[in-house]
């Protein structure tokens, strides 16, 4: 199999693996194929991995990536209480290399503001977090 031929599987793999979102349009479809083809006058945008390329596009505003209840995935826009999981499955990215390929600040939440408050209050609930922090540390 050629070079040329491993590129068109990657990018056809990758184009049906959208294409089964049932949040796409069919427009999105082919602006994906375009981008990854470089149909559209520039060059192909098939890299070998996410984290090889930092400085990616968002696929949103970074302003608008973190609400009250989702935090979005720059890299496809979909939204979830968490990116963690998300980036290692789907994208092959660790958090570092998702903040350092959009230039992230280190403080910028990657879960979503109320899930973190609940699961915080859910482990006050159960105990966790009420000992004397200065105490331990005298201790050491």
């Amino acid at each position: 199999m050629s070079e040329q031929d491993v590129k068109q599987d990657m990018v056809s793999r990758i184009v049906a693996a959208y294409a089964s979102r049932p949040d796409v349009t069919p427009d999105e479809i082919v602006a994906l194929y375009r981008r990854l083809t470089g149909e559209m006058g520039g060059t192909p945008a098939v890299a070998p991995a996410p984290q090889a390329n930092p400085g990616m596009r968002p696929a949103l505003p970074i302003e608008q990536a973190v609400t009250e209840d989702k935090v979005y995935c720059l890299c496809c826009g979909r939204g979830f209480k968490m990116l963690k999981r998300h980036l290692g499955a789907e994208h092959g990215m660790t958090e570092a290399e998702y903040r350092a390929a959009f230039g992230l600040p280190e403080d910028m939440p990657l879960v979503a503001p109320s899930y973190s408050r609940k699961k915080a209050s859910h482990a006050k609930e159960a105990g966790l977090g009420k000992y004397d922090r200065s105490v331990i540390a005298g201790e050491a």
